[in-house]
Parts: structure tokens; C-alpha cells; sequence
């Protein structure tokens, strides 16, 4: 088993839930905590509420870094509307994140690696850099000569998942296009996400 499969696996037993609703998660023979304690249920305080939150949809896109989840959160309080809504949809904009769902890819983890080995483009330009924040109308594909890598060949087959309305995708060309950002009712998490509470932990 490799250190990223590992790590994911270590995120969902931390959290308690089957963060990606894959049917190979050990945590959906022991939903619960790893460790000795793992099993005892406690009251959550409104601040660990929060924070479970928070590192739900942390781990949720690949387990990013606290400055730039911050960063992120900064930049959604600055735009106007919803400052949860537009966490999301700064989230759903990542180019990791995009690539994940075009289903290229069967985890978000896989993602990142094969952006950064250069195996994807941007409107036709490499761009190796997993967290490129994409716009309506860009147009994602994988390199010619990495379409036939196996992680992708089983990825584009498998009906683990359905492609969201905010993207479209031709799996025989291997292209995809971000057609707009999404509101939080349109992504396709498995398990419910509460930005709001993520908003509060950081207005504190």
C-alpha cells in the first residue's frame, strides 16, 4: 500500500466517515476513530464542531495545507455574496480538484501527482501546479502521451462516479471544460460539509 493510499485511509478513520464514499475504505468496517479510544463518543463543543468541519473539507481536497486553506478563506470573505459559497466554489475551482471530477484520476491524491509530473494542460498549455485556479470556459485535458497511464484508463471506466453539471468531459478525447463555479447544493460530496461551520472557525 503506498504513503498517499495510507494517508487517505488515516484521514477518513481520523474523521470518523468515508470522506471520498469509496466502497474500499476500512472505515466502513469500523466507523469510527482509530486508537485505543477510538470507539468512545463525546460531545462535540461548538468549537470542535468547527474544526471538524475545517478538516473535513481540508481532507476532502487532498489534505491541503493550512495557509492555503487560509489563503483561500481570505480570498472567499473578500469576493461579495455567500463567504461559504464562495469557498466552495474557490475549492471546486482548483485545478486538482477539477481533474478529479473530470474523472481522469480516481482520487484527488492521484490528482495532484499527475498534475505535477506535467501530464495535464490548460487550454492547451502545460500547467503543473495542483492548486491553479481555473476559469468558466478553460478547456482541461490529459497529455496524448499520458492517456494511456492505467490509473487513468480505470479511472475514465469506473461508475464509482458521476461527472457534476458544472463540468463537461469527452473521455475519448480525454478533454474536459469547466463551464462554471458551482454553488455548494451542486457538488457532489459523499458526505455532508458545513462551510458555514468552517466560516465561523475563522471568524472567531
Amino acid at each position: 500500500m503506498s504513503k498517499r493510499l495510507n494517508a487517505k485511509y488515516k484521514i477518513n478513520r481520523r474523521l470518523g466517515v468515508n470522506l471520498w464514499g469509496r466502497p474500499k475504505s476500512p472505515i466502513n468496517n469500523r466507523p469510527y476513530a482509530a486508537g485505543q479510544h477510538g470507539q468512545r463518543r463525546r460531545k462535540a463543543s461548538n468549537y470542535g464542531l468547527q474544526l471538524n468541519a475545517k478538516q473535513m473539507l481540508k481532507g476532502y481536497y487532498g489534505n491541503i495545507g493550512e495557509k492555503q486553506f487560509l489563503r483561500l478563506f481570505k480570498e472567499a470573505e473578500r469576493r461579495r455574496g455567500d463567504t461559504s459559497e464562495n469557498l466552495v466554489e474557490l475549492l471546486e475551482r482548483r485545478l486538482d480538484a477539477v481533474v478529479y471530477r473530470l474523472k481522469f484520476v480516481p482520487t484527488v491524491f492521484a490528482s495532484r501527482q499527475l498534475i505535477n509530473h506535467g501530464h495535464i494542460k490548460v487550454n492547451g498549455c502545460r500547467v503543473n501546479i495542483p492548486s491553479y485556479q481555473l476559469k468558466d470556459g478553460d478547456v482541461i485535458e490529459v497529455r496524448e502521451k499520458s492517456r494511456e497511464i492505467p490509473v487513468i484508463m480505470e479511472a475514465v471506466v469506473s461508475v464509482e462516479r458521476d461527472v457534476p453539471e458544472y463540468l463537461t468531459v469527452d473521455h475519448k478525447s480525454m478533454q474536459g471544460k469547466f463551464i462554471r463555479g458551482p454553488k455548494l447544493g451542486d457538488v457532489p460530496y459523499p458526505v455532508k460539509m458545513e462551510p458555514n461551520l468552517v466560516i465561523e472557525y475563522y471568524s472567531r
